[in-house]
């Protein structure tokens, strides 16, 4: 969702469109990481620990974006113990802080001065999610990158 709303890759109908898409995306997956919660305290059962430090990001980036877990839900309950953590409240600080000032790169790119690397991921969700025409866009007003090859 930074490429739409801090890039500015897309507007008005198609940013929309790529949104709600992104929004029943998110919804799907955290339906099924209640499921993989279960009953349990942690994804890895009585400890916290690296299942749970792997999904604790992805759900405070999507909160970033308005896109939270459901209110009363054990994956909101989970978000919020999780967070009260003080590892994960300094390193959800930190990462928060690092975005600051994003909403001036959309105007680096229109004006040529950053060009971001699809690849992967990006690439994929892009394509996926409708924003296919982002892509060429993209690469019709060269600023948007593929991994450059050896020579």
């Amino acid at each position: 969702l930074g490429e739409i709303r801090y890039m500015g890759r897309a507007k008005g109908e198609l940013a929309s469109k790529i949104e709600a898409r992104a929004a029943q995306q998110l919804a799907a997956w955290q339906r099924w990481l209640t499921q993989q919660l279960g009953d349990a305290e942690w994804f890895g059962g009585a400890s916290f620990g690296w299942a749970d430090l792997s999904v604790i990001p992805y759900i405070n980036g999507s909160a970033g974006f308005g896109l939270v877990p459901a209110a009363g839900s054990r994956l909101a309950a989970w978000a919020k113990h999780a967070n009260a953590r003080p590892s994960v409240a300094q390193t959800a600080k930190e990462a928060t802080a690092s975005i600051a000032g994003m909403d001036a790169v959309g105007d680096l790119i229109e004006r040529g001065l950053f060009k971001r690397e699809y690849r992967d991921h990006r690439l994929e969700w892009m394509i996926k999610t409708g924003g296919l025409q982002v892509v060429l866009d993209g690469l019709a007003k060269d600023n948007i990158r593929f991994t450059p090859e050896f020579e």
